[in-house]
């Protein structure tokens, strides 16, 4: 065994990890050492048991009704199991153009990370017996999963992460309208992207879901390059989604770039916690480990 392999996958580079194997051995490692390290497991328990009795409404499964309930009370109630209780979790992903991107070639694009985040955040929630589902976007909604959470479902998960690649340009809200559509009651809808798009309409959007009782999280991915505005002396910039360029002499504009940067991060960050929304901002440098820990830290407070 390498030392890489022998050590915690959750806690290792990024771009290291993703050496090691594919998105479903990557994953399954990062995961597995995660739960490892935690001194206290947040998790409720993964098995399917019997929780209480709640009153039959038209539509639930017959083979559920509680007959002995029924003959002692006159009453029809159905057996609500722990599955049941949990929430349904939608991971909404964007694949637009800009997320394929990286700022050194010893990192992860923004969306290679985001593919191997993606796969790891779904195998805890459906360990936690969440049904969970996949959104994926660009300028249109690409491909959707719907939220289960039978055995064997993390693997159609996996294929349609596997497959992701980046599109064209970014517009977030038909995704998340189509969330109110799939979580029909309380649920954890996971917004991962770059936030490279409108943000008052996607602040909207995010907004009427926690109006609906939805718990909502925000990992705002970027590369450490964009925080900075590093280059010769003169350069072309061009944008990934809509292929208009600017020459620009990067030294004069760094401090205004920095300092744009600095508070769009914290628009987003001041304006998600006012609406109640759970918000990361995550470099793709981070081990995947950190950034585990602070979803599932929120869940605990929430659950």
């Amino acid at each position: 065994m390498s030392t890489a392999t022998s050590q915690r996958l959750d806690l290792l580079d990024p771009y290291t990890v993703a050496q090691l194997g594919g998105i479903e051995l990557v994953a399954r490692g990062v995961v597995e050492g995660f739960l490892a390290g935690l001194h206290r497991s947040p998790f409720r328990g993964f098995s399917v048991e019997f929780a209480e009795h709640r009153p039959y409404q038209p539509g639930d499964e017959l083979r559920y009704l509680d007959w002995k309930m029924l003959a002692r009370s006159d009453r029809l109630f159905v057996k609500q199991y722990e599955e049941e209780t949990n929430l349904r979790s939608m991971i909404v992903v964007d694949s637009s153009a800009s997320m394929d991107w990286s700022g050194a070639d010893d990192r992860l694009t923004k969306l290679e990370y985001t593919k191997r985040l993606v796969a790891a955040l779904s195998l805890i929630t459906l360990r936690q017996r969440d049904a969970t589902g996949l959104i994926v976007f660009d300028e249109a909604v690409r491909d959707v999963v719907r939220a289960r959470a039978r055995s064997g479902h993390w693997w159609s998960l996996l294929k349609a992460i596997d497959r992701l690649e980046a599109g064209g340009g970014t517009a977030a809200e038909p995704a998340l309208r189509m969330v109110t559509d799939l979580l029909r009651r309380r649920g954890l809808v996971i917004l991962v992207s770059d936030l490279l798009l409108d943000r008052e309409v996607a602040l909207r959007a995010l907004q009427y879901l926690r109006h609906r009782g939805h718990q909502v999280m925000v990992f705002h991915v970027m590369d450490p390059s964009e925080l900075t505005l590093e280059g010769p002396a003169e350069a072309r910039f061009r944008a990934p989604e809509t292929g208009t360029s600017v020459v620009a002499r990067p030294r004069e504009l760094r401090r205004v770039y920095e300092d744009t940067v600095q508070k769009t991060v914290e628009a987003w960050r001041a304006t998600c916690r006012s609406g109640g929304i759970d918000y990361h901002h995550v470099l793709t440098s981070t081990p995947f480990g950190y950034v585990l820990r602070r979803a599932t830290a929120r869940r605990t407070r929430l659950g």
